[in-house]
């Protein structure tokens, strides 16, 4: 019989229940159990909706982040953090988010840094490690959930993040080397191992999803030694990988003494066969057939084609599960009452992922017949979407095969350019700004809801707005701001904004994924060619800069960014998907410019994101994602200032694809790695103007003028003084005014500072 599992499930609830609570205790408006009996009740509904499954995962509840409760786990916490007395979930969000709920009354530290899982948009706490690095096993959070679990007759099949990944994910803050940490490393797993054995477990889901990346033979060593020293452990592991193929690390996975083995086989069935002949004949062999990532329905009598050989070989060897954890996609398409009906028969959220899977395995239990009508609808939802008439649209596909690179030309190259806008913008050295949004209030949110339901008609929401506009230019002209923003006040989303004024999106109510924390996103559904009937920012850019004499910025999301942060259509090559978007943006930039705006930030935030885990695959990815961008930005004249906008990633690698986007500005997050990015410029001359965060807008601690100061004069040792700007590290919708308004005056003070100081120093040396 064919065994059933599932790697993780969506944390924050089909109402975003964990949100809520979190920003509740946060803000000091409910208790730390009244926080703690949600997490219990999510937990409990989610574990019940997963009983058709032969094994639950327990474990990948989280309130915050599943890496920072590993560290947690294994003792290690940054020395900041260590010898909080309160309660241990407290410390977790300290870390997180550099303070607890104001009730606690507990010291403010600097937050962890913060980066995206592997090519994902989900976000974790990045482990920190140094020479007084140690370890020791604390898994009072795992036993406890696993004891919950246990007495709700769930069949637990425990999750944890494996030794290997978690010192890949980890940065070393004083020149370690990682893997020296693994001799102490190990015994502590060896332990948590044994102590979940002595809980009545029997198998153990461990993630190495670094066995998808390119590993250096130091690496492959690493896990050869991790996994004979883990194998002696009384429970079974099942070695999960996912996100990609292993490629030349396969070899490697087939001599790891592990129970099992977990495949990711929605990109491409290239491991499958091999492994299965390499490894030994009592080894589970688990796939991931279900789509982890994406929301579309998956072709089940197509799967059953392939899958039944493979299961008749196996036997009881196999396991099937989606692909990776579902914490990537939203809970319940069945919530959905006014998603297009046409589109809906199309997808599927976690649950129905969840039918699906059970769907197979009773074909493959029991024969097809016994599933008969599940496959039978299946089909016809497949075949629907084939043949439907709004997927394509001709003149869309005819624009794009008119594209040629030289749509991505400026007229002139950037220091021509540069003295042109520096005389029509005469701004001050280490001129100030911020990244775009500001405060999404109580107001604007209930504004926005009532237009949504028709209580709010299009003239009075349109006030709402410009009311909130105006609000915003004032506090930035108070502030002294060199370019202003207009807030995004009318934005519910940076992609979703412009998702719902393009042709080929739809967009779904309840389809909430956790980007961070508390922090969740409704990514767009792409299921069709991408235009722009209309002008989508216009209207409320001149509005903004109406008021004001200074320079308003106009705010766009690039190409590159609107496609990692969709659920994209899979039936044309991403690279196509995404060259449709830079023509629609294009000509948002254009009638921008037509209307009088002299700079226009085209945010790319998720560029490395999509980024291939394996560097050999990085030269192809970058050259399309950069000529897409380059495409929305470069239609404009030499006088028209383009911004960029980058945060949360590791960029140090890819700076000379950042140089060839060829946006005049870019605004980059630095702040939470102590502007570690700027090491990549001892070593590569960035050629344009660069503005590195200089404060963490994802922690409601606020900044110093002297912090900011420092920051900024470590940007100038290496990069021109000249050529920097000054500004947050993020937009600013997620904090409160009470919070921004003083942040900004450190800031505007620190840019203040630095212009006497550069003053004075060139008066000296006159």
């Amino acid at each position: 019989m064919v065994i059933t599992h599932n790697l993780g499930y969506p944390r924050i609830g089909n109402q975003r229940q964990l949100k809520f609570a979190l920003e509740s205790y946060w803000s000091g408006k409910s208790t730390l159990d009244e926080l703690k009996n949600t997490g219990a009740e999510l937990r409990k509904a989610h574990w019940q909706l997963q009983n058709q499954l032969n094994w639950v995962p327990v474990g990948d509840f989280s309130f915050y982040d599943q890496v920072l409760d590993m560290s947690l786990t294994l003792g290690h916490l940054p020395t900041r953090a260590q010898g909080f007395e309160g309660d241990a979930l407290d410390n977790t969000f300290r870390i997180a988010r550099g303070r607890t709920a104001p009730t606690t009354n507990a010291q403010e530290i600097t937050a962890g840094e913060m980066t995206k899982w592997f090519d994902t948009n989900y976000h974790y706490i990045v482990p920190e490690f140094d020479a007084q690095t140690r370890f020791s096993l604390n898994a009072e959070r795992l036993l406890a959930q696993v004891k919950e679990a246990q007495q709700q007759n769930v069949a637990v099949k425990p999750v944890i993040i494996g030794p290997v990944t978690y010192l890949l994910l980890g940065k070393s803050k004083d020149g370690i080397d990682r893997l020296s940490l693994l001799d102490q490393l190990l015994p502590v797993y060896q332990t948590l191992l044994s102590t979940l054995s002595a809980q009545g477990i029997s198998w153990v889901q461990i993630d190495e999803p670094a066995l998808v990346t390119t590993l250096d033979d130091e690496w492959k060593e690493a896990f050869e030694r991790s996994y004979a020293a883990l194998s002696r452990s009384p429970v079974k592991l099942l070695l999960t990988t996912y996100f990609g193929t292993l490629l030349d690390n396969r070899e490697l996975v087939t001599r790891l003494p592990v129970a099992g083995v977990h495949l990711d086989l929605t990109y491409g069935h290239d491991d499958l066969a091999p492994l299965v002949d390499a490894l030994s004949a009592d080894t589970v062999v688990s796939l991931g057939v279900i789509n982890g990532r994406n929301i579309w329905k998956t072709d089940l009598n197509a799967t059953l084609d392939w899958l039944e050989p493979v299961a008749q070989k196996l036997g009881s060897r196999l396991w099937l599960a989606p692909s990776c954890s579902l914490l990537h996609v939203p809970a319940d398409l069945g919530q959905e009452t006014n998603l297009d009906p046409e589109v809906k028969t199309w997808l599927a959220f976690a649950q129905q992922k969840l039918d699906e899977l059970h769907t197979l395995a009773q074909a493959l239990n029991l024969g097809r017949q016994a599933v008969a009508g599940a496959l039978e609808d299946n089909a016809r939802a497949i075949a629907s979407r084939k043949q439907s008439t709004r997927v394509h649209n001709p003149a869309v596909e005819q624009a794009v095969q008119a594209c040629t690179t030289e749509l991505g030309a400026r007229q002139n190259a950037f220091t021509e350019r540069h003295a042109v806008q520096s005389a029509q913008l005469t701004l001050p050295a280490f001129p100030t700004t911020t990244i775009g949004s500001f405060p999404q209030t109580p107001e604007i949110r209930q504004a926005r809801l009532q237009f949504k339901k028709g209580e709010l008609d299009a003239e009075a929401y349109e006030a709402a707005m410009k009311k909130e506009i105006a609000y915003a230019i004032e506090q930035q002209e108070a502030l002294g701001l060199d370019v202003l923003v207009h807030g995004e006040a009318e934005r519910n989303d940076m992609v979703e904004y412009f998702g719902e004024q393009l042709d080929g999106y739809v967009f779904s109510q309840y389809g909430w994924v956790q980007s961070y924390g508390s922090r969740c996103v409704k990514p767009p559904i792409l299921f069709g060619d991408i235009d722009r009937p209309n002008a989508m920012t216009v209207h409320w850019a001149q509005y903004a800069q109406s008021l004001t004499n200074k320079p308003v910025k106009g705010m766009l999301t690039g190409p590159v960014t609107m496609l990692n942060w969709s659920f994209v259509r899979d039936d044309l090559p991403r690279s196509t998907v995404c060259l449709q978007l830079a023509l629609a943006i294009r000509k948002e930039v254009q009638d921008l410019e037509a209307a009088g705006i002299q700079i226009i930030q085209i945010d790319e935030a998720a560029l490395r994101e999509g980024l291939p885990l394996r560097q050999s695959q990085w030269a192809t990815y970058l050259e399309w994602a950069v000529n897409c961008f380059r495409i929305a930005a470069n239609g404009v004249r030499d006088d028209t200032q383009i911004h960029t906008h980058m945060c949360y990633s590791e960029f140090n690698d890819i700076m000379p694809a950042i140089a060839a986007m060829d946006a005049d500005v870019i605004t980059i997050e630095t702040s939470r790695s102590d502007m570690e990015l700027l090491q990549a410029f001892d070593d590569f001359h960035y050629p344009n103007d660069i503005g590195p965060g200089v404060y963490d807008i994802h922690s409601p601690n606020i900044p110093d003028e002297a912090q900011i100061i420092a920051l900024m004069k470590n940007a100038a040792q290496r990069i021109a003084p000249e050529r920097l700007w000054v500004n947050p590290d993020c937009g600013l919708k997620t904090r409160q005014w009470a919070e921004v308004l003083p942040a900004l005056k450190a800031m505007v003070s620190a840019a203040q500072t630095l212009r006497q100081e550069a003053t004075q120093e060139a008066v000296e040396t006159v």
